[in-house]
């Protein structure tokens, strides 16, 4: 890179020449734009890369992650709070805290809850692991299913309900999902009455150093167990779930917000709202979306 003396062949003479050859395209990373911030974390399928959705709707790609498409440049009429990666990768969908739902590259428009009069905001989404449908959850406890998503119940008039409810996140099929509250509370549905687990299950009855801001299930063909994310990156654990590592102890800069798995749930990322990625077990860090 630089200046650089060639020789240069006319087609009538020999001729010196000073040539400005630029610097080799550089790879930027991209970043969370000054007045937005990151608001949910997707894993690609070969678990080396991840995309960082952003409260403006944009969509930013790290890894092996490829960039379907976002809302930058779109006047939103709620902000985005989350992301939902399809099973092959090949697209996703943006979740409005109003209900809209975004789709991009082969994620398929199922409907969204954008027309309804809601009694409380969207806060999160989950896919069917088919791809062919999605869940919306609600802070107040409800859940709305579009596409294959089958209803297994809400929260919505429980008397338990201890604080909004912050995140939801889905089993691997098509009727079983989790609600978490700010609290710590964890409603599941779609078992069976008298199915481990079932009901609400406090994790401590001491109020918890941070708000919890999301849930990511581990069940698996023999194991059920989740993940529970504070806000402090604090990384909490039922059942089968193992730990890998929080950042509950390290000073951050920005609150944490969303968490994802790899795809053999040996590993996971924690986002942070300024973008920054932390990785744990066999999850790469492949980039950061934190301005530098």
């Amino acid at each position: 890179m630089g200046w650089r003396l060639r020789v240069v062949l006319g087609s009538v003479a020999l001729a010196w020449g000073l040539i400005w050859v630029g610097p080799a395209a550089a790879t930027v990373s991209p970043a969370v734009m000054p007045g937005d911030r990151a608001v949910g974390l997707a894993s690609t399928v070969s678990g080396r890369g991840y995309w960082v959705a952003t409260a403006a709707g944009d969509v930013l790609p790290f890894g092996d992650a490829v960039g379907h498409g976002s809302l930058n440049g779109v006047r939103l009429a709620a902000p985005v709070v989350g992301i939902a990666a399809t099973a092959d990768g090949g697209g996703y969908w943006l979740v409005a805290s109003d209900g809209g739902v975004f789709s991009f590259g082969d994620a398929r428009f199922f409907g969204s809850a954008a027309h309804l009069a809601l009694a409380a905001p969207v806060v999160g989404e989950a896919a069917t692991p088919d791809s062919g449908g999605y869940w919306l959850a609600a802070s107040d406890g409800g859940v709305f299913a579009f596409g294959d998503a089958r209803f297994s119940g809400s929260l919505v008039g429980a008397t338990s309900l201890d604080g909004p409810v912050t995140a939801l996140n889905a089993f691997a099929d098509d009727s079983h999902y989790w609600l978490v509250t700010a609290r710590g509370a964890l409603a599941v549905f779609g078992f069976s009455s008298g199915s481990w687990p079932s009901g609400w299950a406090d994790l401590s009855s001491v109020p918890p150093n941070a708000p919890f801001v999301d849930v990511v299930d581990h069940g698996t063909a023999t194991d059920v167990g989740v993940w529970l994310l504070g806000g402090d990156g604090g990384v909490f654990t039922i059942g089968s779930a193992p730990f890998y590592g929080s950042t509950a102890d390290v000073g951050l800069a920005a609150a944490v917000v969303s968490m994802a798995v790899t795809p053999d749930h040996q590993g996971y990322w924690l986002l942070g709202a300024d973008g920054g990625i932390f990785a744990f077990g066999d999850a790469p860090f492949v980039g950061s979306a934190a301005p530098s």
